[in-house]
């Protein structure tokens, strides 16, 4: 089994990501020691800039061994895109620090109390950069359009997901099973990629 390690101590993302790795002998893990590694800064302007900067800052601490870095996040149209690249910290009362889920999804439904409910449309982004040894390999992207709900459904997944609803799925992310939501999600799409590109290594 291949082995690739992941630039995140999210216990949610890593489930994301070991859902659709296992299915192709592909077995992910955090970066050893991830939580002892002073992270960047993650000042870039879009998602792929900051994918590609945690990817080769961290692929530096693994010498030999594929390294992914996500940025991902939540685009809301009736707030201008906004949370963004700001997802993580949208609730947050430093720039530099993450706030968590509750928080987050608590300011997400406060700031859309009075959108109606045809006007509630979002997507989730993703993009996946690869690198090794502090050199770029290349980058994956992932998209995926809902609807913002006025209240969490489930306990599953982690970040909006019980406020962001898939029309075709007819439940919230946070409802769904992690094999199910690695089918469907922005971030299993851009993985899913990237497991094409590295199988063809």
């Amino acid at each position: 089994m291949h082995q690739i390690y992941i630039a995140s101590s999210n216990p949610g993302k890593l489930r994301d990501f070991a859902a659709a790795a296992a299915a192709v002998g592909v077995q992910v893990a955090a970066i050893p020691g991830m939580d002892t590694i002073p992270p960047p800064e993650e000042d870039a302007p879009t998602f792929e800039a900051n994918a590609c900067e945690k990817a080769e800052y961290y692929s530096r601490r693994a010498k030999g061994i594929y390294v992914l870095a996500d940025d991902s996040g939540l685009e809301v149209d009736a707030l201008d895109g906004a949370p963004g690249i700001h997802s993580a910290r949208y609730a947050a009362n430093a720039s530099n620090e993450n706030a968590s889920d509750a928080a987050n999804n608590a300011k997400l439904v406060a700031a859309l109390l009075d959108v109606p409910d045809e006007k509630r449309g979002a997507r989730y982004i993703c993009a996946i950069a690869v690198a090794r040894d502090g050199r770029l390999l290349s980058c994956f992207h992932g998209s995926v359009a809902g609807i913002i709900l006025r209240a969490p459904r489930g306990t599953g997944g982690f970040g909006y997901d019980p406020l962001f609803y898939l029309p075709e799925a007819g439940r919230a992310f946070g409802e769904l099973p992690p094999d199910q939501k690695a089918e469907v999600s922005h971030r299993g799409k851009a993985f899913r990629l990237f497991l094409n590109w590295f199988a063809g290594l």
